[in-house]
């Protein structure tokens, strides 16, 4: 059974008891076993900076890494073959401390089968690293999409506020589950109740049984994301 939590970003409040030596990445790896990489959607890292993040953690700790905007958001899928030979080179650099890589889509963008297929069969021509795909228009959410993440290994992945019912829960292939709480009620700010973690606690408990379960808190604006995290690490604790 492995369960994963982490926050995006390695920042943390300065108030919480984390190793007062190190890096900031090494203070954070010391106490989480994942991060999630989002600068990455804005800009490229080299190679040699993925491979320094790497060597300043411990043999268990992974990284997801978010894929470049300019793949999702200004190409929107189409003629990335450039793009995604340079990301996947440069994330190589983390070695077998990748962890997944996230895929999360604009909100306009729509499930048009043709662009989707002919994507997937590129990614999947050139990486076989496990992939999470976080799609935000509501036309994804229906039997026909789930089904061609199934078949091309892509986990959907289950965001916290759902933008409908369904994409609160994990979707496409289940070999890897894949959490992103982005904060409720106020999108990146707000902390969640203790409930909501208990809940949530017990879901990625059961889902760990068959697969690989991550949990990733966005809520970083004012270190929400950690002290959530830290507490669902308690919570699973003991209830394992």
């Amino acid at each position: 059974m492995t369960i994963r939590i982490g926050t995006a970003g390695w920042s943390f409040p300065r108030d919480l008891d984390f190793p007062t030596e190190g890096t900031g990445l090494e203070r954070y790896a010391a106490r989480f076993d994942c991060v999630e990489i989002n600068s990455s959607f804005y800009r490229p890292h080299q190679r040699k900076t993925y491979e320094r993040w790497a060597a300043t953690t411990p043999a268990n700790f992974r990284f997801a890494v978010k894929v470049p905007q300019a793949i999702t958001h200004e190409r929107r899928l189409v003629e990335v073959d450039d793009l995604l030979a340079r990301f996947l080179d440069e994330t190589g650099g983390l070695g077998d401390k990748r962890g997944p890589l996230l895929i999360q889509l604009p909100p306009s963008l729509r499930f048009d089968p043709a662009i989707v297929e002919a994507f997937l069969k590129t990614w999947r021509e050139r990486t076989d690293t496990p992939t999470v795909l976080e799609p935000r228009h509501a036309s994804w959410f229906e039997a026909a999409p789930d089904k061609r993440l199934a078949d091309f290994q892509i986990a959907r992945v289950a965001a916290d506020p759902a933008v409908v019912p369904a994409a609160a829960e994990p979707g496409g292939w289940r070999g890897l589950t894949y959490r992103r709480w982005h904060g409720s009620p106020v999108m990146y700010e707000s902390g969640y109740e203790p409930e909501a973690l208990r809940v949530l606690a017990n879901r990625l408990a059961d889902e760990a049984k068959t697969a690989e379960a991550w949990c990733v808190f966005d809520n970083t604006k004012f270190g929400a994301a950690t002290r959530d995290a830290l507490t669902l690490e308690s919570l699973l604790s003991s209830r394992l």
